[in-house]
């Protein structure tokens, strides 16, 4: 309008200023493209973002249907007790966008995070082993890392968050400290053996910086990390390098993610089996020239001075720390049953081709015994897996899906809500579905766990307490 009282009142003609007039209108309008072209341009830049909209709802759909098929499944099978370190999430901060689905290591696998109602959930708990990379994954901090359910307590040493107990000077680190998966023992072992360098200065005279007790996962990086850090130290191993690892069945997958060694750098591993594993560690102790006294059990360890004096089979040693890796099964737990002292009753399986032939009962719920039930099924053992529990709540899904096959082939008798009373010469008898059956055996491996070194614990100071779903 300005423009145009501005023409009008110009000295121009009247024919110039209509002129002018008009010419100024059209050039207010001349920046609204035609009807078309407005049309082209909203497709060419909204289809991509549509492409991507109807991708998502598809993807969440299907996420959606198969949390529910997880969850009803886990519910019927009686599988809702998840076996170590898992999420605990809060309904009323999630929102439900699914990062921790996706950061979950395992899900390639099996089912263990789902959507349920919108929500995040745990819809395969017993698949669940502790990776925890769902709970840095979520963008709102509604995942806390917990051991142990409202229903099923889990005894752990009490550690702070730099590994060590409540004694000062003594550390804990892996399975002992409730941390099985392996990639994470290792990395503790690491993180343990650093905080003691950090907090705990280098002796001086014959005093050693460290005892580290246990050669597993975690006291195996403990032990690179120490010689890295050129300390004074000790490894001592009651059994053989390995620890718990090197008890587990011949072919057993222990590792499925890559780990990173003191010394050594990445282990790129992808389903490694136990055999390969301890290759690893075997070649990784020659290259370094680590020293581990295998064979060796710490009987106590008291505090003396500034440090420890640590008693074992073969000597006795001195320390300003002491680090515990040892794994949680401790002592074999026993069936308490008559004739359980004869030698054909063994508590692991170390190779199951010593079996081939023979008729085995394997009793236990859990991965141990579902892995060494199976093992000798492969192998040609006559196996028999014996629970006294309706389900396998506490095993990996591969190791039941092994067990299915084997059952389905013939090669295992699976015996569900069953459990030993006498162990013959030649013969197991059993009370099964209430009744007492009698069957031909040569041999009974018991997998039922260990006791948590309990005793051990309470005798160098250190408190035990029960986990009950926290962290």
């Amino acid at each position: 309008m300005r423009n145009w009282l501005t023409v009008w009142h110009s000295r121009a003609s009247p024919c110039d200023q209509i002129k002018t007039t008009c010419a100024s209108l059209n050039a207010a309008l001349d920046p609204i493209p035609p009807p078309f072209e407005v049309t082209m341009e909203y497709l060419i830049y909204s289809a991509p973002l549509a492409i991507y909209v109807i991708w998502y709802f598809i993807s969440r759909s299907r996420l959606k249907r198969q949390s529910f098929v997880a969850q009803k499944e886990a519910l019927e099978a009686g599988l809702t007790e998840p076996a170590s370190l898992h999420p605990s999430i809060d309904y009323t901060k999630c929102i439900g966008c699914g990062s921790c689905v996706n950061a979950c290591p395992e899900q390639s696998h099996h089912t263990v995070l789902g959507i349920i109602d919108g929500k995040a959930d745990l819809v395969g708990p017993t698949n669940c082993i502790g990776h925890g990379a769902c709970a840095p994954a979520c963008p709102v901090d509604a995942i806390t890392l917990v051991f142990g359910t409202s229903r099923r307590g889990v005894d752990l040493p009490r550690v702070s968050p730099w590994f060590e107990t409540n004694v000062a000077g003594v550390f804990v680190a892996g399975e002992l400290g409730g941390m099985g998966l392996i990639r994470n023992a290792v990395e503790q072992g690491r993180q343990a053996m650093a905080e003691i360098l950090a907090r705990r200065p280098r002796g001086e005279g014959e005093e050693l910086d460290v005892v580290i007790v246990g050669a597993g996962p975690a006291g195996f990086s403990a032990s690179l990390a120490a010689l890295e850090a050129k300390l004074k130290f000790v490894t001592i191993e009651q059994e053989s390098l390995g620890g718990c690892v090197f008890q587990y069945p011949r072919g057993k997958i222990v590792m499925t993610q890559p780990a990173v060694l003191p010394i050594i750098g990445k282990v790129k591993v992808s389903l490694t089996t136990k055999e390969e594993l301890l290759q690893v560690w075997i070649d990784a102790q020659k290259s370094t020239g680590l020293q581990i006294n295998t064979n060796e059990r710490v009987e106590s360890v008291t505090p003396a001075g500034e440090g420890f004096v640590i008693k074992t089979s073969k000597g006795e040693y001195r320390a300003r720390t002491v680090l515990l890796s040892v794994g949680r099964r401790g002592t074999p737990r026993k069936l308490g049953v008559k004739g359980e002292e004869q030698s054909k009753v063994v508590y692991r399986l170390i190779d199951p081709e010593q079996y081939v032939g023979q008729k085995v009962i394997v009793v236990g719920g859990g991965d141990s015994a579902l892995e060494a039930a199976a093992s000798l099924a492969e192998a040609g053992a006559m196996s028999t897996l014996s629970y006294r529990g309706d389900a396998f709540g506490r095993a990996k899904q591969r190791n039941r899906e092994r067990i299915k096959a084997a059952e389905a082939a013939g090669t295992l008798n699976l015996m569900l809500k069953s459990e030993i009373e006498e162990i013959l010469e030649k013969t197991v008898r059993l009370r099964h579905n209430g009744n007492v059956v009698e069957i031909e055996n040569d041999a009974v491996i018991v997998n039922a766990g260990g006791v948590l070194p309990t005793d051990f614990l309470k005798g160098i100071g250190i408190k035990v307490e029960t986990k009950w779903g926290t962290a």
